[in-house]
C-alpha cells in the first residue's frame, strides 16, 4: 500500500528549485478561465505535434494499424487532433489537482452513479482506459465517492509529492497501490472498495494473452478477470471525454459487465478489448495513441515500431 506522501524539508534543496518554479507557473496558468486554458492547450498541442519525434511516429503507426480503412488525410487530421488533446491534458491535470471542488464540478456532467449505489457494499473494478482526460475522470468521481487506484512513483520526489497530494485532494481516504501489490488490491475489493483500473496497455507477455484489438493481435492483460473472480468484484466500465466548445466533460459510469469473467482468459480479454474499442471510438482523438500498444508480438512477428535509443 502506498502511504500519502508527507512534505520533506530536503524538497527545498536548490536542485529542486527549477521543479518548484515550473509547478508554480503551471498552477498560475490553470487558474485562468477555462476557455483560455483550452486555447492555451491547443497551442501547446500544436508545438508537441511538430516536435513529437518518436512518440508521434508511434501514434501514427498505431492509427494505421487500428484504422486501416481510414484515408491518409483523415489519419493525419486525427493525429493532429490527438496532439491537441495532449496539450490540453497538460492543463487538465492541474485542473483536476488544484481547482476548488465547486469550480471543478461545474465543468463535469457525471452520469451513472446509480450503478455504484447498486453495489450495496460489493467491491468493484472501475474499468477505465487511457484517455488524455484520465486525471479529470478520476477526480470527478472521487469528489463524489471514495475510490482507490494504482500508482507508479515518479523519479522526481518533488513532483511525486505534488502528484500524490493532487490525486488525493478530493478523496483523502482513498488508497493508491503499486501495480505489483496484487494482494492489497484483492483485499480491498473483498472489503467493498472501488478500484480504478485501466487494462488497455501492453504490460508484456508474462501477464497477458493475445487477443484482438481493432483486428490486430495485442498482448492483453488477464488481470481484469482475475481481480473480478478472486476479489468477488463487479466490473464497472468508466469513461470520461472532453466536450466540444469548452463545455467541460462527460464522465460516465456504465452498467457492470454481465457474465464476466467466463473463465477463459482469451475470451475474457476479448470482452475487455471490445469495451475498450467502444470507448475509443466515442472520441478517438482523446486516446493515448503514443503508447506502444503492439510492442509485444506473437512468436515470429516483428514489432511495428522503429527503434529508439530511449526505448527497448
Amino acid at each position: 500500500m502506498y502511504e500519502n506522501q508527507q512534505f520533506q524539508w530536503h524538497f527545498l534543496h536548490p536542485r529542486y528549485w527549477l521543479t518548484w518554479l515550473g509547478i508554480s507557473c503551471w498552477w498560475l496558468l490553470v487558474m485562468l478561465p477555462y476557455p483560455l486554458i483550452v486555447w492555451l492547450g491547443t497551442q501547446v498541442g500544436a508545438v508537441m505535434y511538430w516536435i513529437g519525434g518518436y512518440r508521434r511516429e508511434v501514434a501514427e503507426i498505431n492509427l494505421k494499424l487500428c484504422f486501416p480503412d481510414m484515408d491518409e488525410a483523415q489519419r493525419r487530421k486525427l493525429l493532429r487532433d490527438n496532439f491537441t488533446s495532449y496539450g490540453i491534458a497538460f492543463f487538465e491535470i492541474g485542473i483536476a489537482w488544484w481547482w476548488p471542488t465547486g469550480r471543478f464540478n461545474r465543468l463535469v456532467q457525471l452520469e451513472g452513479m446509480e450503478y455504484i449505489e447498486q453495489l450495496n457494499g460489493r467491491g468493484a473494478l472501475l474499468m477505465a482506459i487511457h484517455y488524455t482526460t484520465l486525471e479529470i475522470g478520476a477526480s470527478a468521481l472521487s469528489s463524489r465517492h471514495s475510490i482507490d487506484g494504482m500508482y507508479r512513483a515518479h523519479k522526481n520526489p518533488v513532483y511525486d509529492y505534488v502528484q500524490s497530494r493532487g490525486r488525493r485532494a478530493r478523496d483523502p481516504v482513498g488508497v493508491v497501490y503499486p501495480r505489483e501489490d496484487v494482494r492489497g488490491m484483492f483485499k480491498a475489493l473483498r472489503q467493498g472498495r472501488i478500484i480504478w483500473y485501466a487494462p488497455d496497455q501492453d504490460y508484456g507477455r508474462k501477464q497477458s494473452v493475445f487477443a484482438s484489438f481493432f483486428g490486430v493481435q495485442a498482448a492483453s492483460v488477464t488481470a481484469t478477470a482475475r481481480f473480478a473472480k478472486t476479489g468477488n468484484a463487479a466490473v464497472l466500465p468508466f469513461s470520461h471525454v472532453r466536450l466540444p466548445g469548452s463545455r467541460g466533460y462527460r464522465v460516465t459510469i456504465h452498467p457492470p459487465l454481465e457474465t464476466f469473467p467466463v473463465g477463459d482468459d482469451v475470451a475474457d480479454a476479448e470482452t475487455v478489448n471490445r469495451k475498450v474499442e467502444e470507448f475509443i471510438l466515442q472520441q478517438p482523438d482523446q486516446y493515448m495513441w503514443i503508447h506502444r500498444r503492439f510492442k509485444t508480438r506473437p512468436e515470429g512477428e516483428v514489432r511495428p515500431y522503429p527503434k529508439s535509443n530511449s526505448k527497448k
